[in-house]
């Protein structure tokens, strides 16, 4: 700290930040740090792809913020640039059909998206296949974010399309890579039989991470994102326990992000504690927001719904939803089931007194914070 307080602020056209860029969470870092057995495990299970061969299939599994997306675009960054192999990421949160796999597939390969009249899907599952076949080429699939795939139960036939490929077009050469962000999901015992008769994956589990190797992790990007002496290390240290309680380290990076913003609105050279703990009102909701963002109309609708019916049975929050949507029971369990399984809330059955059982809805969040989102 100087004498002069107005050292310590910066002009209007300062900032605290180096490289903001840095500090997205979907940024990839160049140093991936603290997740060497994993990567070791995949690309072990890519080295067969290298000399023409079918990879090993693998099953990649761990919470939210753990690095599995990272350790994909990583791996798939190298094996473009080192090799011929077509490496293709799917965003099931985005692409959450069989169709809309191949779809991705096909844009990826053929460099163009499919024609907007539509193909059939056994046309284009041909398509590729055959490209693959003349080009005697490998393809390694990613399904990232794969349970979305199981909510809309699209999982077994996008798999067994995949997987069977060779069976229908002979040489054609396909892996599979399966990421899965949610722990109650049985990636192989949800899928059906004739999956499970030919998916055999090696399992690579991405734990959380320890505070101390948050901390190291936060610390890269904060040498990077952030000018010397900006962020102290009381600063870090007080960011990486409030990412080790939440378990998530997009936490953490949004967390830097937005306590290096605070820290710009009152003009200082210098993110605080306080900063920190003001961001944190918002950047615990990390993992909610990107939930939400990947939900349809009527998801929102029956999300909100809940959240102003809080605490009553599924009977009355039925009924408000139907009248906001005009959709049916059917529908409208699904979308729960699905809610349930992103943890946006919970689902419990209770005994009514003379009436049988029923399921009673609570948010895992809090009500103002869900609207606040969904507005």
């Amino acid at each position: 700290m100087t004498d002069r307080p107005e050292d310590d602020m910066l002009a209007w056209d300062e900032s605290v930040f180096r490289d903001e860029r840095v500090l997205d969470a979907d940024y990839v870092p160049e140093t991936f740090m603290h997740r060497e057995s994993q990567m070791q495990n995949l690309r072990y299970c890519l080295r067969p792809a290298v000399r023409g061969a079918r990879p090993v299939n693998a099953s990649i599994r761990g919470p939210p913020g753990t690095g599995k997306t990272t350790a994909i675009l990583k791996l798939f960054e190298q094996l473009e640039q080192e090799t011929d192999i077509y490496a293709v990421r799917v965003n099931c949160q985005v692409n959450s059909t069989r169709y809309a796999v191949f779809a991705k597939i096909y844009e990826e390969i053929f460099e163009m998206v499919p024609p907007s009249s539509g193909k059939a899907f056994k046309e284009l599952f041909g398509q590729v296949a055959d490209h693959l076949i003349d080009a005697e080429r490998v393809l390694v699939v990613a399904l990232d974010d794969v349970n979305y795939l199981y909510y809309d139960n699209e999982a077994s036939d996008a798999l067994y399309s995949l997987l069977r490929a060779h069976e229908e077009y002979t040489g054609a050469k396909i892996g599979v890579m399966v990421v899965s962000s949610d722990p109650e999901l049985q990636v192989l015992g949800e899928l059906d039989n004739r999956v499970q008769s030919v998916f055999h994956p090696e399992e690579v589990y991405f734990p959380v991470y320890d505070e101390p190797a948050i901390i190291d992790i936060l610390q890269e990007r904060v040498n990077r994102g952030f000018y010397r002496d900006a962020v102290p290390t009381s600063v870090l240290e007080r960011v990486a326990e409030l990412t080790a309680e939440s378990g998530d380290l997009r936490v953490g990076i949004d967390l830097l992000h937005r306590a290096g913003l605070n820290a710009e609105m009152r003009a200082s050279r210098e993110v605080s504690v306080d900063d920190v703990e003001t961001a944190y009102e918002t950047s615990k909701y990390v993992h909610l927001s990107r939930s939400l963002q990947t939900l349809g109309e009527n998801e929102r609708a029956l999300l909100r719904v809940v959240a102003e019916h809080e605490g009553e049975q599924a009977g009355p929050v039925y009924d408000a939803f139907h009248e906001a949507t005009g959709l049916g029971y059917t529908r409208y369990s699904e979308i729960i089931n699905k809610l349930d399984n992103l943890g946006i809330l919970r689902a419990e059955y209770a005994d009514l007194d003379g009436r049988g059982r029923s399921r009673a809805l609570t948010l895992a969040y809090d009500a103002d914070a869900v609207i606040a989102r969904l507005d």
